[in-house]
């Protein structure tokens, strides 16, 4: 993240995505909420996911790549005394950094209208609770603000640093609207920055070289693989109950041979072989 050359992280919303993320060469995977939310519920990002169900999902990723984990623990499960056991598990189930934001229970989509954020106090407390959590000191604790929507960016600046104040080593200032607003955070706030990129969302898709000459640390694409693999079952499975064969799509299908591999499947023959 030192490197603040916009490091493209896409996010995961399960074990077989975070391989093919690993497998196409990225640097890390983003354990998305949202996407874990809508891929293992069927529902919206509304703080509908337990801590348990998302330290499996975290468990299971990381059995499976090598690379570093972000994991979204959106409000931290509860109070500070909640985050405390919230960093404490997901670090044992694998996570190399634990993103927090300061939004109210229930939480929504950073680009869903309706939210609302507790105090700038009560959020430096969970973050230090979340510092003092760790095992290992390696540990990244990503703070985000979804003030912008409540209050303005100065307000989500001035919360962002006392964020980093209180111990946080990367911060991530949700949802700005224009480019100037973009181009203030990593000039504003000293520690590493993530910038959010969302189709369809609030904020302005700007390139990679764009955002690292802002200064931007993480350029994350949280749920582009989700939706890429979402329009690619509705085409297909639509085409199949049409036409009622998969002639004319068979191209848009990993091949059998693909998908094995993507789930190591030799490997698991090999130890078949070793273990005989």
């Amino acid at each position: 993240m030192q490197r603040r050359n916009a490091m493209i992280v896409p996010g995961a919303p399960n074990a077989l995505t975070a391989r093919v993320i690993e497998d196409i060469g990225f640097e890390a995977v983003y354990v998305t909420g949202a996407g874990v939310t809508n891929m293992f519920l069927g529902a919206p990002d509304i703080g509908l996911i337990t801590l348990s169900e998302l330290a499996d999902h975290v468990a299971a990723m990381r059995d499976a790549v090598a690379i570093p984990l972000i994991v979204d623990a959106d409000t931290g499960f509860g109070n500070a005394i909640n985050v405390g056991r919230t960093v404490r598990m997901l670090e044992r189930s694998g996570a190399n950094a634990i993103q927090l934001e300061d939004q109210d229970f229930p939480k929504r989509c950073g680009h869903f209208a309706g939210k609302s954020v507790i105090s700038s106090h009560e959020m430096v407390q969970k973050l230090r609770a979340a510092v003092d959590a760790r095992h290992d000191a390696n540990t990244l604790i990503v703070a985000r603000t979804d003030a912008i929507a409540l209050y303005g960016l100065d307000e989500a600046l001035d919360r962002a640093r006392a964020y980093v104040e209180a111990g946080a080593d990367v911060t991530f200032v949700e949802a700005p609207r224009t480019v100037a607003d973009m181009a203030r955070i990593p000039q504003e706030v000293g520690v590493p920055q993530l910038a959010n990129l969302v189709v369809g969302g609030l904020t302005p898709m700007l390139g990679t070289d764009e955002l690292a000459k802002m200064g931007f640390a993480i350029a994350l694409y949280a749920n582009t693989a989700l939706q890429a693999a979402l329009l690619a079952m509705q085409e297909v499975l639509s085409h199949l109950r049409t036409a009622g064969s998969l002639d004319d799509v068979q191209n848009r299908l990993a091949s059998f041979s693909e998908r094995q591999r993507v789930v190591a499947k030799p490997l698991f023959d090999a130890l078949e072989k070793k273990y005989a």
